[in-house]
């Protein structure tokens, strides 16, 4: 059989310049870039105004992480929050189409829907929820009262 390596911390993102980051040093090079459009377009007030807000800017798009994740994916997300509708209200015809469905194709092709073929729900007493509870517990060293050890 073949053996294969597994990358591993594929979420790690490269370094190349100290700490900063490819990502980091892309955003503070175009944003390095637009401030000195701005030098060259506006005069002195304006490009000090403009300068300190995309310097900002980029250093937070650049170094923020919030609950571990860049602050771009928070940005997205929360535009993605905002855009979605307040209200979800269960489209019962959408189930009721796929229930028909699969009903069509479970006739032709022959074979028992999921109802006909459902497990009979086995009904566990209190004593056998909390026997398998200290089986979980202690991690499957306790094996039980009426089994060999």
């Amino acid at each position: 059989m073949l053996q294969f390596t597994v990358p591993q911390f594929i979420d790690v993102e490269d370094k190349i310049i100290g700490p900063i980051t490819v990502r980091q040093f892309l955003i503070l090079l175009a944003s390095s870039l637009l401030i000195a459009v701005c030098y060259k377009i506006f005069d002195f007030s304006a490009f000090v105004t403009a300068g300190l807000l995309i310097f900002g800017f980029s250093g937070v798009l650049a170094f923020l992480k919030i609950n571990g994740r860049p602050f771009h994916f928070f940005v997205l997300n929360l535009i993605q929050t905002f855009r979605r509708t307040r209200l979800r209200i269960w489209n019962n015809a959408i189930a009721e189409a796929y229930d028909y469905i699969e009903e069509e194709f479970s006739e032709q092709a022959g074979t028992k829907t999921a109802e006909t073929t459902a497990m009979p729900v086995k009904h566990y007493t209190a004593s056998r929820l909390a026997e398998l509870a200290l089986t979980v517990d202690t991690k499957g060293v306790y094996k039980g009262e009426g089994k060999d050890n």
